[in-house]
């Protein structure tokens, strides 16, 4: 550990690596800097609050290849600077234990899904690996499309992260860490767009592959006839063009279970697409609008309470607690608030031209009734 006042020059460690404490004055005043295991610490005051602050010195970090943030330490503002990284140090071992589990999840997820009786030959799951493979590889895709574009712009990010669930489904989704500030809106923009739309590619190929396969027969008193899909436009779509159906007359027939890793994809989009925090929709969003954002985000909540007050007077109310989940969801998301870019140019109308294409596509992913477990 190194410590310094602020004197004319910098500690020997840091010279000609990170921005003098006195390039920071018109941003935050330093009155003394630490340097320990890498990283530098500007102890000083703020000259404004923290998002603007950061965002202001943060160009003069990134360039030299450092990203910062403000801390509040025991009565001290300190700025921490801490070494950009775009590379994969090492094993990332979490990421690899969560990926093996939500693989074993959605193995004995899809055994259900398939009918396979797991219990007498256990196994026997891995007869289920194509549902495995649909489900995780439009979440992989989805997530590699942000990680691939955050690579791009230079913006330091983690591998996915899949959360493994036992549930129908065997997960609940994957995310991505961006650990770095968004140099502009041009940045927010396409590191927010890629992944809906990349999850969006695979959610077609999966779904046009799965209606293409045989139906299963998984018997008429198992649990997983008792889960009604409701299909969006875009599924339906895809099994009108390739002629074949998407439910059986014969009772213990269901769809080939690949296509629930498009019914996967298809919601994952549209969830994600949401404008509210720091999901998908929001980056696109914020990166379109700027801090108009905070109306949109304010009529998202009275959108799902509405829908689940709708399905509840004038349907079953079956889905309406799903609604009413998400509705407190984004209310808890909001309160995060969305990314924020350092320079704050608008986008050009090519940009604007692709949310409006997502818009649309997000619209084809939504059904009023997506999952009922009925009897």
């Amino acid at each position: 550990m190194a410590t310094s006042p602020i004197t004319g020059e910098s500690p020997p460690s840091m010279r000609g690596d990170f921005p003098h404490p006195s390039v920071l004055g018109d941003a935050f005043t330093v009155y003394e800097v630490e340097i320990d295991d890498g990283d530098i610490r500007y102890y000083g005051e703020p000259l404004g609050d923290e998002e603007e602050v950061v965002r202001n010195v943060a160009p003069r970090f990134r360039k030299r290849g450092y990203r910062v943030r403000m801390n509040y330490e025991t009565g001290e503002y300190v700025l921490v600077a801490t070494e950009r990284s775009l590379s994969v140090d090492g094993i990332p071992w979490t990421n690899v234990v969560l990926f093996l589990a939500t693989v074993v999840t959605t193995l004995f997820a899809g055994a259900q899904w398939y009918g396979i009786p797991v219990a007498e030959n256990p196994i026997s799951v891995v007869y289920a690996l194509p549902f495995t493979l649909s489900v995780l590889g439009v979440l992989a895709v989805h997530e590699l499309g942000h990680y691939v574009l955050s690579r791009r712009h230079e913006v330091e990010a983690t591998l996915p992260y899949f959360i493994p669930i036992p549930n129908a489904l065997g997960t609940f989704g994957a995310v991505i860490r961006m650990k770095d500030t968004i140099p502009d809106r041009d940045a927010l923009f396409d590191i927010g767009v890629a992944g809906p739309l990349a999850g969006l590619a695979a959610t077609v190929v999966v779904t046009a592959v799965g209606v293409s396969l045989p139906p299963v027969e998984v018997g008429a008193s198992s649990i997983i006839t008792r889960i009604e899909l409701g299909y969006p436009l875009l599924i339906q779509g895809i099994a009108a063009v390739l002629g074949q159906p998407l439910v059986y007359d014969q009772p213990g027939v269901i769809v080939n279970p690949v296509v629930i890793g498009g019914w996967v994809g298809c919601l994952v989009t549209l969830l994600n697409l949401m404008p509210v925090g720091q999901l998908d929709g929001a980056h696109v969003t914020r990166a379109v609008i700027g801090d108009r954002i905070g109306t949109v985000q304010k009529l998202v909540p009275a959108f799902l309470f509405g829908l689940a007050g709708y399905l509840t007077f004038f349907g079953d109310g079956r889905a309406a607690g799903i609604w009413v989940f998400w509705g407190i969801l984004v209310l808890i998301a909001a309160r995060f608030g969305s990314a924020t870019p350092v320079d704050e140019s608008p986008v050009g109308s090519r940009r604007r031209a692709v949310a409006v294409l997502t818009l649309v596509l997000g619209a084809l992913c939504f059904t009023p009734v997506p999952i009922v477990i009925t009897g």
